[in-house]
């Protein structure tokens, strides 16, 4: 009865769900080493008995500044190990959003069994002092969405953690990394600013195809069935997020993808992913820059017949270069009994739809290194919808 469940494991793809999870710590981050080594020059005292380290993480959504941090702390307390104890705690301040709930989940973290009830906020600093103390240890203190608790509590417990050491033997009990959508300096009162270091500010920009492909082609080599996806689909999978920047973006599309071609899967399909396993079908797409069909209706007849050309190709292979192109116009042209245009001129067109963004060019190295050429692809629509609306309109135009 319950045969439509037995789908439900069979991994013909996936092969580590957890992979495929936004929030999976990989074992490397990748796509990020500038900002890495830029984060990692902040605390380039932490190896000293007394040094500690500061940063302020500010970017859009997917940009990396969790993982960033996360991975940072991971790497730094291996990295140290044996010369100094360094631990490490991230809050979410969306989810403690008060200084008070912050503060008692630093060391809720640290000692589970410690009481978080009726002790003031002096006593849970002074709590958290003796603990670092008595351990011995560094904590590195990163506080995620940090936004969310300054709009309602302020700035003073930064203030107060900043100066943890103040009239106390030593230094370098604690480092502090602010991670935020917002520039959160611009909130700050001046004497955290200057605690904080305004020079700590690291913004971390989109992320650029190459470091989505990156991310996307390290989730599928850890995550998916060998031989089930393509160096060429990944590139496709980035390129169709390449518009956001949004590493989230490039894991859901990839996700998706893997769960589409599970879904076909009957005994007697290949189990690897195809090109329609990448675009949502077009009834229920969510409408983004580039997903309607109608912005190739003003294509004069030329242009759709070299796109045309190219949907059909593209249909059934990820990417194709401009001699391929050259060579299915030709084809296309003779089929409907019209002359080709120059070469020139499909080069136009072929802009033409890089702008609208109807394609995506690469240019590559062929031949170890003894040329160069342009590959084309087209991550933000389904070929054969364009291709069936060619059709439609050229069909109209040729009566």
């Amino acid at each position: 009865m319950a045969s439509y469940l037995d789908r439900i494991g069979a991994g013909a793809v996936l092969a580590d769900p957890e992979v495929l999870d936004f929030d999976w710590m990989p074992p490397e981050l990748v796509g990020r080493d500038p900002v890495q080594r830029e984060l990692a020059a902040k605390f380039s005292t932490l190896a000293h008995h007394e040094g500690a380290g500061r940063a302020v993480i500010t970017g859009p959504v997917g940009s990396g500044k969790t993982v960033l941090a996360d991975t940072f702390c991971r790497d730094i307390q291996r990295h140290l190990a044996g010369r100094r104890n360094v631990r490490s705690v991230k809050v979410n301040c969306r989810n403690a959003s008060t200084s008070m709930r912050v503060v008692q989940r630093i060391l809720h973290l640290l000692d589970p069994g410690h009481p978080d009830r009726g002790l003031s906020m002096g006593e849970l600093l002074l709590s958290l002092r003796r603990l670092l103390r008595r351990e011995a240890s560094h904590l590195i203190v990163v506080l995620d969405e940090v936004d969310h608790m300054l709009r309602r509590s302020g700035d003073d417990l930064l203030y107060q953690l900043l100066r943890i050491d103040e009239d106390q033997e030593g230094k370098g009990t604690m480092s502090l990394i602010l991670i935020s959508q917002e520039q959160v300096l611009d909130v700050l009162e001046t004497a955290v600013i200057s605690r904080m270091g305004a020079s700590n500010h690291i913004k971390i920009q989109p992320y650029s195809v190459e470091g989505l492909e990156a991310i996307a082609l390290q989730r599928a080599e850890l995550g998916l069935v060998p031989g089930t996806w393509t160096p060429e689909i990944i590139r496709l999978i980035a390129e169709k997020a390449g518009l956001t920047g949004d590493a989230r973006r490039a894991i859901e599309l990839l996700n998706a993808a893997v769960e589409r071609c599970e879904f076909r899967q009957d005994g007697h399909n290949e189990p690897y992913i195809i090109v329609e396993d990448i675009h949502e079908p077009s009834n229920t797409s969510i409408a983004t820059s580039g997903s309607n069909l109608e912005t190739i209706d003003d294509l004069n007849t030329h242009a759709m017949l070299v796109l045309l050309a190219m949907c059909r190709r593209l249909t059934n292979q990820e990417t194709m270069t401009t001699g391929d192109v050259e060579q299915l116009y030709a084809v296309v042209c003779e089929e409907y009994d019209v002359k080709m245009k120059s070469h020139t001129t499909v080069w136009k067109y072929l802009k033409d739809f890089e702008t609208r963004q109807l394609t995506v060019s690469r240019v590559a190295t062929i031949g170890g290194g003894r040329g160069r050429t342009t590959h084309l692809s087209m991550p933000h629509f389904l070929p054969k919808d364009l291709a069936s609306r060619l059709e439609m309109l050229l069909k109209k135009q040729f009566r």
